[in-house]
């Protein structure tokens, strides 16, 4: 509103008068007092001669912010739709006011920033939503509350009339009166947020739950509250295995370990073994050399039988002369997979997990380091995240 404290005349207050007739022009938006309300219009002194006339219709979709701020005294911003014409008063709308300020702030939003939208239509196309005051569209392609690939797809889509979405806008020109916004989008960006917040604040050794969602040859992948991360097979048990599918399936809750974090490549490495204790060292504060233990034979050899603990996942190797006190030929003659046996404990090398056993009474020979390296094979352990 115009300072009028000064004016002293009426050839001043005309002057005012036709100073503001000559700058009121369409498509400008004016501040004005709302001096009254009646059943059909709003009037808003706006300094000239005469009021402006806002029709209550147009405030019917404003936001309830601005609908509360409708009374007398109160002051509005307005879009001017037509100046004085013919004695007729100058015709305002607080809406498109609002809509303007709208269309500013959506064209100046920056690409990762997501937007409300409140459905008010179905079309064959897709969805009519308010966004503010402007009324935008989203595809049906890129909407995914529902299911939109049915038959009948403007049944499913009318699911949502009323309710607001989080969307993304993919193109906004007030001068075409353009919205087009995605759903699909939004969520692709919320996920991204999500991981983004994770990487950041993620340190090895955190436990997370998370739901197993894929089981393939080299591990499983799991999700984490939305965000992905991965079990190398090497890191699901402690005891060896040939598949994944031996320790998780698809749908699995569960605690998992983080091993690594990939930032730029924006990967998370897991791992399911590591939230049990480790075998050896559970082995060594156990047992010592001369212990006897059960052990099941896992897996024979020209040189020997591959054992496993009854009470640990360790395997160890009992040397072809150690299966018995006499001379053996194959081992197959004294022992069997699968087969369980008492033996005793005759080497524990910790420092390169090498377990040496023996069924003999009494220790016919020692397993050489050359013999070790050949017959014992080397954990494979990987941490890599693939």
């Amino acid at each position: 509103m115009p300072d009028t404290s000064t004016i002293t005349s009426m050839e001043q207050w005309l002057d005012l008068v036709e100073s503001q007739l000559s700058e009121l022009s369409e498509g400008q938006i004016i501040e004005g007092v709302i001096t009254h309300i009646t059943p059909n219009e709003i009037l808003v002194d706006i300094g000239a001669k005469q009021e402006g006339i806002v029709p209550l219709s147009d405030i019917e979709w404003v936001d309830e912010s601005i609908k509360a701020n409708i009374k007398e005294g109160a002051t509005v911003r307005a879009y001017v739709m037509r100046t004085f014409e013919d004695d007729e008063p100058p015709l305002l709308s607080i809406s498109r006011a609002a809509q303007e300020k709208d269309w500013q702030w959506l064209e100046n939003l920056s690409d990762d920033e997501l937007v409300e939208g409140r459905v008010a239509e179905v079309n064959k196309g897709g969805l009519i939503v308010y966004v503010g005051m402007v009324r935008g569209f989203v595809p049906a392609s890129h909407v995914v509350s529902v299911n939109t690939k049915v038959p009948d797809r403007q049944a499913v889509l009318r699911q949502l009339l009323g309710k607001t979405l989080t969307l993304k806008v993919l193109e906004a020109d007030s001068k075409d009166n353009r919205l087009i916004l995605s759903e699909r989008e939004a969520k692709k960006e919320e996920l991204q947020r999500r991981k983004r917040h994770m990487l950041e604040s993620l340190q090895v050794g955190d436990v997370l739950r998370g739901r197993i969602t894929n089981v393939v040859d080299f591990g499983a992948f799991v999700d984490l509250d939305g965000v992905d991360g991965m079990i190398h097979i090497s890191e699901l048990s402690w005891d060896r295995i040939e598949h994944p599918s031996e320790v998780v399936k698809v749908g699995d809750e569960l605690d998992v370990y983080v091993l690594k974090i990939d930032h730029k490549r924006e990967r998370i490495g897991l791992s399911l073994k590591r939230l049990h204790p480790e075998p050896w060292e559970q082995l060594v504060e156990k047992y010592q050399v001369g212990d006897e233990v059960d052990v099941i034979i896992t897996r024979l050899a020209e040189f020997g039988a591959f054992a496993r603990l009854v009470d640990l996942p360790v395997e160890g190797l009992i040397h072809i002369s150690e299966l018995a006190d006499g001379h053996v030929a194959q081992p197959q003659d004294v022992v069997q997979e699968g087969q369980q046996v008492r033996a005793r404990i005759v080497r524990i090398e910790s420092d390169r997990k090498r377990l040496g056993l023996s069924l003999a009474s009494q220790t016919n020979s020692i397993i050489n380091d050359e013999q070790s390296d050949i017959t014992q094979p080397e954990d494979e352990e990987t941490n890599e995240i693939q």
